[in-house]
């Protein structure tokens, strides 16, 4: 009898927090199938959340002009609890994960994760190339976060990582109030379609020895082209690339000069710069272990294809220095990418988009915490704010495209967490032992 009371119990219990649980699943999975225009699917959550979504929001191909007609994006809700805070990813390109990122696990915040639009699962049927640009992407952004305010009523962080960080930014200088603090990763605010600045800080990262060995690597490799180029043909092959508009030639070439870019961005580790004495192979691999050929095969409608549309448009991007390499080039002018972007779309750069956002930032940005690794050529460009503002930017010393709040020295990511606890308002679990108190660090940066 006693058996049968207790397993009573344990059923009772269980149903009472089935009850409970079932009714906040329900409870978030109504909220977002309330909102106008959105598809709700329920999906596995990571580890990290209770529940988590795949939302398929009906946005305007043109918000000045509605009646042109509509595509689906895609956007991740993860949740976490209704009174935490809110952080929403701003993807660049394609949504690729849907798990906790850095400042969420930081934050125990809910997740919205954003793809782009016309990237991924947020293209329309057929493309309208003029309305891939930074004001409409942030419209976009706009509509989903006010949606989704609604049901998260807490403090709201913005964040995105590269042509995400850039995003990020564009979306605060059209929507300022949308979210209280924007964490930018590794974001370029580049001035002209090519910016010189990146070509200046080439010329000066890392030490000369190492410069040189990169110098050296490429000429090596222009001078042995006709013996290496055979196993360039043969990964092509492999790899299924076309280099459309290019020739496997004019790729090779291409490939080279991308070499010291690739190398700074990803922190190629100079001492595994092939020596004078190595193999083609061990040349060919090395190489293509830097600078990637996929680089230069550009599929229709590709992430790629489209970046380098919007960085030829508003974005800006980098050129090369031929200089040094003048003699192995049979073609040295326009080398540029405009190779990338299809025969029949009309485009030409506007650089009154990008000034008029640095404006913005500069007079304007506030509560923008700034992430930038020291090597990155893309932190050449990267914002530096000013006195005018709430912001703050801070460099990983001797580190790449790959820089993270977790990745700074000890002291320096202390002060990062009591910077955003200071301006949230909130306590940051992992930021225990503070290297300095909230006012101090205000104060310091």
């Amino acid at each position: 009898m006693k058996k049968k009371i207790f397993s009573l119990s344990i059923f009772i219990f269980l149903s009472i927090i089935c009850l409970i649980s079932c009714d906040n699943v329900k409870d978030l999975q109504k909220k977002l199938s309330n909102i106008d225009g959105v598809k709700v699917t329920v999906i596995e959550p990571d580890s990290m959340y209770t529940e988590s979504y795949d939302l398929r929001f009906t946005q305007p191909l043109d918000h000045n002009n509605p009646d042109k007609g509509n595509f689906k994006q895609r956007v991740i809700v993860n949740h976490v609890g209704y009174d935490r805070p809110t952080v929403v990813i701003l993807e660049g390109y394609d949504l690729y994960s849907t798990k906790a990122g850095e400042l969420s696990q930081l934050l125990n915040a809910n997740q919205i994760t954003i793809e782009h639009r016309f990237y991924g699962e947020s293209q329309p049927d057929s493309l309208p190339w003029d309305l891939l640009n930074v004001k409409q992407a942030a419209a976009d952004q706009h509509i989903i976060i006010q949606s989704l305010k609604n049901i998260y009523s807490g403090k709201w962080i913005s964040t995105g990582i590269s042509k995400g960080g850039q995003t990020t930014i564009f979306h605060r200088r059209y929507y300022p109030n949308d979210v209280d603090v924007s964490v930018p990763y590794v974001a370029p605010l580049n001035f002209e379609r090519e910016d010189p600045r990146i070509g200046e800080h080439l010329v000066n990262v890392g030490t000369e020895d190492c410069r040189d060995k990169i110098l050296n690597f490429q000429q090596a490799l222009f001078e042995n082209k006709e013996h290496i180029l055979p196993l360039v043909k043969k990964h092509a092959r492999e790899k299924d690339y076309k280099f459309k508009n290019l020739g496997i030639e004019r790729a090779y070439d291409i490939n080279v000069l991308e070499y010291s870019f690739a190398f700074w961005q990803w922190n190629g580790n100079c001492k595994n710069i092939p020596a004078e004495k190595a193999t083609y192979e061990e040349m060919f691999n090395h190489w293509t272990s830097i600078a990637s050929f996929s680089f230069l095969d550009v599929k229709p409608l590709s992430s790629d294809q489209l970046f380098s549309y919007q960085a030829l448009t508003e974005l800006g991007f980098y050129d090369y220095d031929i200089t040094p390499f003048k003699k192995y080039l049979d073609d040295t002018a326009n080398i540029t990418f405009d190779f990338k972007i299809p025969g029949e779309v009309q485009y030409s750069y506007n650089p009154s988009v990008m000034k008029d956002i640095n404006k913005w930032v500069q007079n304007n940005g506030n509560y923008m915490l700034y992430i930038i690794g020291e090597n990155d050529p893309w932190g050449a460009t990267s914002v530096n704010p000013s006195d005018n503002t709430i912001a703050v930017k801070m460099v990983n010393p001797k580190a790449n495209h790959a820089t993270r709040i977790k990745s700074f020295p000890k002291e320096m990511k202390q002060n990062i967490y009591n910077l955003l606890e200071s301006w949230l308002d909130i306590e940051i679990e992992a930021n225990k032992k503070k290297g300095l108190m909230r006012k101090e660090v205000l104060e310091i940066l």
